[in-house]
């Protein structure tokens, strides 16, 4: 599988219509926190998980931080499955808790409410926005815990991916004045692809 799958104007549209979800995305996250939200252009290619741990360094925009926490969510729907994996990395907890109004310290049990509570407002959003841009309905699974205080590799290693290679949107963000940085990762599995290809299709016709 290569990213000959999908054609140029295919790719167009998928990066537009994510481009679209995730800027509703950001713009919820952006009124609730009263922030604002800096955000990257959608990156998509068809990797395996070891590309997928490579293009996660290689974004780590601090270079000597390798420390990433994740937390990953299924979907369902219209012929389509796959996942959202949201990805922190130079990431302040403390800065985190304050935005979010937790009124205690973020140890291990808060950050991990901080993680969860982050990821239902930008998994939620963007992939509801990208359903009804392919005219279809996603039923989301429970937000899972994929590690905390470990490194990109372990992290996709605990994910147990059973795929061998799939379509992966990225996208970054980040919140202006905070350290808060996080990468958002669209992941379709081998199988679902096509059923992607058959929705961009018909928004392209």
């Amino acid at each position: 599988m290569r990213d000959y799958l999908l054609t140029e104007d295919q790719r167009d549209c998928l990066q537009e219509i994510t481009n679209v979800a995730m800027g509703q995305a950001g713009s919820h996250l952006a009124r609730l926190l009263n922030v604002f939200v800096v955000l990257s252009i959608p990156h998509v290619s068809v990797l395996n998980p070891t590309d997928i741990a490579m293009a996660l360094q290689s974004l780590n925009r601090e270079g000597k931080d390798d420390i990433v926490h994740g937390v990953c969510q299924g979907f369902i729907g219209g012929g389509i499955a796959g996942e959202a994996m949201l990805i922190f990395h130079g990431t302040d907890f403390e800065d985190l808790a304050k935005l979010l109004k937790y009124d205690r310290v973020p140890d291990e049990q808060a950050q991990y409410e901080l993680l969860m509570d982050t990821a239902n407002v930008l998994n939620g959003a963007c992939l509801r926005g990208l359903a009804e841009q392919l005219d279809t309905h996603f039923s989301f699974g429970p937000p899972m815990l994929l590690g905390q205080h470990c490194n990109i590799t372990d992290l996709l290693q605990n994910n147990n991916m059973k795929w061998k290679q799939a379509l992966v949107v990225e996208i970054n963000y980040a919140i202006e004045n905070h350290k808060i940085n996080c990468d958002l990762l669209l992941v379709v599995a081998e199988h679902s692809i096509h059923g992607l290809i058959e929705k961009l299709n018909y928004l392209l016709d």
